[in-house]
């Protein structure tokens, strides 16, 4: 009988191994699952998430007629306006500081034929175009940088003209 009862306890033994192992792998392989799962449903960016971040990869590219300049404007965002007559309709342009466009020597009236460098961008529940680059002829203007935000007229300035300037508040 003894020896009867210690294969049983042997034979007990080896499935507490053999169940311990089948358990951690079920374990181990349900957690992984669970990751690659996670890590599946990770949301995508919304049109109005990118919209609200500017990114030159996604930069297009308007010609078209000035039908109305405005250096200052009610209408968000505030700084110049420029609403451009295209092939396919009309399109409000923010182009940040005015000054840019002057301290750059490009004057823009109505009539006059631009190209305009930069993308649509998310403001409440619309959208806007905002101007990284102006063209006119051959005076072409940045007046945005590549991060979207809109420059200064100090920012545009010769190292001649910064070092006249420096020290005048």
């Amino acid at each position: 009988m003894q020896g009867s009862e210690w294969n049983f306890h042997k034979w007990e033994g080896a499935m507490k191994s053999t169940i311990r192992l089948q358990l951690l792998i079920l374990m181990l392989a349900s957690s992984l699952t669970l990751c690659f799962s996670a890590s599946a449903q990770q949301a995508m960016p919304s049109d109005a998430k990118l919209l609200r971040t500017y990114n030159t990869i996604r930069e297009i590219s308007l010609v078209g007629n000035v039908v109305k300049y405005e250096t200052t404007s009610a209408i968000p965002p505030m700084g110049a306006h420029v609403t451009l007559q295209t092939a396919s309709g009309r399109v409000d342009v923010h182009l940040g500081n005015a000054k840019v466009l002057q301290a750059g020597h490009l004057e823009l009236n109505p009539g006059d034929n631009v190209r305009i460098v930069g993308e649509p961008m998310a403001l409440g529940e619309g959208t806007y175009f905002a101007a990284r680059i102006v063209q006119k002829g051959a005076v072409a203007v940045v007046v945005r940088n590549a991060r979207g935000l809109p420059l200064t007229p100090a920012s545009i300035l010769t190292p001649v003209e910064r070092e006249a300037l420096r020290g005048v508040r």
